[in-house]
């Protein structure tokens, strides 16, 4: 499975992003799947994650603020993210993983086998 990030950029606090994470090698919906993002001088965080029969995830700090969401038509994975603040800056990271896992692992890195490239997201003040 190969993921490729894109959608990061510049933008100004309070503004609105739309990151996407294009699936190639296997249905992307046949696994659970996240967003983790990773600030310079920090550990890589959960953000969100999305499951077939369950409702998403989300991290205290994004919640409100961020949705996670995919179109099974193009193999596609996105997370939107409105009202964007200068904490929020960081690479942002979209992963997946073969079949499912309970939701109490949904936030840990390890619980995902592929990931994507990575794409910078920067939140001016």
């Amino acid at each position: 499975v190969q993921l490729q990030a894109s959608g990061g950029g510049l933008v100004q606090a309070g503004g609105s992003l739309r990151l996407s994470c294009a699936a190639s090698g296997r249905t992307l919906s046949r696994g659970d799947m996240a967003w983790f993002r990773q600030a310079p001088g920090k550990e890589r965080e959960f953000v969100a994650a999305k499951s077939a029969f369950s409702t998403n995830m989300y991290a205290d700090s994004v919640k409100g603020r961020f949705t996670i969401s995919a179109d099974n038509g193009k193999n596609t994975m996105y997370l939107q993210m409105n009202s964007l603040k200068p904490e929020d800056t960081a690479v942002y990271y979209c992963a997946t993983r073969d079949g499912r896992i309970i939701q109490s692992f949904r936030n840990r890195a390890e619980s995902y086998e592929y990931w994507g490239q990575g794409t910078q997201v920067t939140v001016s003040s």
